[in-house]
């Protein structure tokens, strides 16, 4: 998939490229080409009585200047032919340069990260320098959705208290650190008769987790939780292997209440973690992983 996407983005920027030049040529032909002459010496158009367009030819310099800026685009396309795996002259593509300047990275970093090399995520979970490190990989990397005091907000996960989507034992973290989530919750007002039906069931979705409800809507909506249940389980404690939601605990990632609910029966959510795997080294990915731990443990003891 990624060598389509790279793939893709090359030529169509060579496309482009290649258009824009073919184009600004035929601009300059076009343009140089001077109409039969009149007797004014005007092309015969007049604006406001008495301007009238003159007749003359593109000055010879601005033409030189248009042709040297076209072999300039030429060269430049041929030595950089692409933003993808294309190399040019040079042997330069965006994708060789990405690895080198990868590595490089990796290199200068590497004798900070050293000392974790081979442990997990528990063992630097009580090494105050790892923490250190990985606090400041959160803050500058993860504080932007979760906040810098790591508590999330609507539709990102609090990560400080023991709440997870997807477990939070070490491996499950990295895991989640290295691939990303995708977080989907289809719409289901199809599947309910009427909105009467979807208020029930979100009134009955209320009553799992202890909340203010309407005792006789929520008796009503337990039938139609099922279609909930498939996903969350038929007691409502959520699925971790698929990121299911526990709907018992008044954790509510995209915001709890009747309306929320129905919201989210009617609208579904789709939720996107961005891949680190790439980004990071595995011995960042075991400091960042045993910092988000360390947010919730003491919580947890």
């Amino acid at each position: 998939m990624a060598d389509f996407v790279s793939d893709f983005w090359s030529y169509y920027v060579i496309a482009l490229s290649v258009f824009g030049i073919v184009f600004c040529l035929f601009v300059l032909i076009s343009n140089s080409r001077r109409p039969e002459p009149t007797a004014d010496n005007t092309t015969g158009h007049v604006w406001d009585g008495d301007i009238r367009e003159a007749n003359n030819p593109l000055p010879r310099w601005w033409m030189i200047l248009f042709l040297v800026t076209v072999a300039f685009s030429i060269g430049y396309l041929i030595y950089y032919p692409g933003l993808g795996k294309f190399p040019g002259i040079g042997g330069w593509t965006s994708v060789r340069q990405y690895h080198e300047e990868r590595a490089q990275l990796e290199a200068s970093v590497a004798p900070i990260y050293a000392s974790f090399a081979g442990k997990s995520p528990d063992e630097l979970m009580n090494n105050p320098e790892a923490l250190a490190i990985g606090q400041r990989l959160f803050l500058n990397n993860c504080a932007q959705c979760h906040g810098a005091n790591a508590r999330g907000g609507l539709h990102f996960p609090n990560l400080t208290d023991g709440d997870w989507l997807h477990g939070g034992d070490s491996e499950a973290i990295v895991e989640t650190i290295t691939e990303g989530r995708h977080g989907m919750m289809p719409p289901q007002a199809a599947n309910f008769d009427s909105p009467a039906d979807i208020e029930n069931t979100a009134q009955y979705v209320l009553s799992l987790s202890g909340s203010a409800t309407d005792p006789i809507k929520a008796q009503k909506g337990k039938k139609g939780f099922q279609v909930c249940a498939a996903c969350h389980g038929p007691d409502g404690k959520g699925n971790q292997d698929i990121g299911a939601p526990n709907l018992t605990d008044k954790v509510w990632l995209h915001g709890g209440g009747l309306r929320g609910v129905m919201y989210a029966i009617n609208n579904g959510f789709d939720s996107q973690m961005p891949v680190f795997g790439e980004t990071f080294t595995k011995e960042q990915i075991d400091v960042l992983a045993a910092y988000v731990m360390s947010l919730s443990h003491n919580k947890k003891n």
